[in-house]
């Protein structure tokens, strides 16, 4: 949580939940309220508030359904996508200073912790590069 908390801009400008939010949204086109809130594991009106949130601060856009005008679906914008990819990076360097520091064997016990953590909670294969080590 260190880690993740410190890898992030002023909480003036994102809070941690805002992030994940950005996190899901980067991994697909659009995404419903509905969807976000299921996947974050919040309630759907907690989701259309932080939607309301980021809105505000420009980093999704809410685009109407096509074939059903009630559906509101929300993407990110080109800011948000700079900051998940600033925040990433940064994420990824402090994480590979600090395996960096760990032995090497102590280095692939980690990793083999980590990727079945990973693969238990059913995350993709290219998110395991998350961890930004070189041995993933």
């Amino acid at each position: 949580m260190g880690v993740a908390a410190r890898s992030l801009p002023d909480p003036e400008d994102v809070t941690l939940q805002q992030f994940r939010a950005l996190l899901v949204l980067a991994r697909e086109e659009s995404v419903t309220a509905g969807l976000l809130a299921a996947t974050l594991g919040i309630h759907q009106s907690s989701a259309t508030r932080l939607c309301d949130r980021l809105a505000r601060k420009k980093l999704i856009k809410r685009m109407t359904g096509i074939d059903d005008r009630r559906e509101v679906a929300v993407s990110l914008t080109v800011a948000a996508r700079r900051l998940v990819h600033r925040v990433s990076d940064r994420r990824r360097r402090e994480l590979r200073a600090i395996a960096a520091r760990m032995g090497a064997p102590a280095r692939e016990q980690a990793l083999a912790g980590l990727l079945a953590f990973a693969e238990a909670a059913g995350e993709p294969a290219p998110a395991i590069d998350l961890f930004g080590w070189p041995e993933a």
